[in-house]
């Protein structure tokens, strides 16, 4: 009974990181996924695209370094055992307002041209993912530009639109 009673209070005074759990209804953990997937669509992630991946969860989010590694590693899990893009941006539909979808949908396109370049196959994605997120077209090419903009790859948005 003393050890439980310890580990009850080791608990609270240090809580293990561990322990955070982003369950499938947590629209941050199927953004994260969307994230994700988005990022593998063109082979193993950069370093590059991992740090902007860790920056937009933690800063989008609201989160610290660890609590956006436990999310990220969930995610993944997620995101591997997924089908279709369904399962991510049915949560996010139901927990998730017009304006939050479309700062989703424009955390997509960063983590898109954070590698640079814009591939057929990721523009498709962005169009099918935006699409099940009641994002119209005119809305994500709008935020794919402002995107490329802001990164300074104008020329790439419009070579891939």
């Amino acid at each position: 009974m003393l050890d439980g009673l310890r580990q009850f209070i080791a608990d609270i005074v240090s809580p293990d990181v561990e322990k955070v759990l982003f369950d499938e209804s947590d629209y941050r953990l199927a953004a994260t996924a969307l994230l994700i997937h988005v990022v593998s669509l063109d082979g193993e992630p950069t370093a590059k695209e991992k740090r902007k991946l860790h920056s937009l969860i933690e800063t989008r989010f609201k989160l610290d370094p660890g609590t956006a590694d436990q999310l990220i590693a969930s995610a993944t899990r997620a995101e591997g055992d997924a089908v279709d893009l369904y399962r991510f941006t049915s949560v996010i539909m139901r927990e998730v307002d017009e304006a939050g979808r479309l700062r989703i949908v424009e955390m997509m396109w960063e983590m898109v041209f954070a590698d640079g370049k814009v591939t057929e196959f990721e523009d498709n994605v962005l169009w099918r993912a935006a699409d099940l997120l009641g994002i119209s077209g005119r809305d994500r090419i709008e935020l794919k530009h402002r995107v490329a903009e802001s990164q300074g790859r104008a020329d790439k948005a419009d070579a891939a639109t």
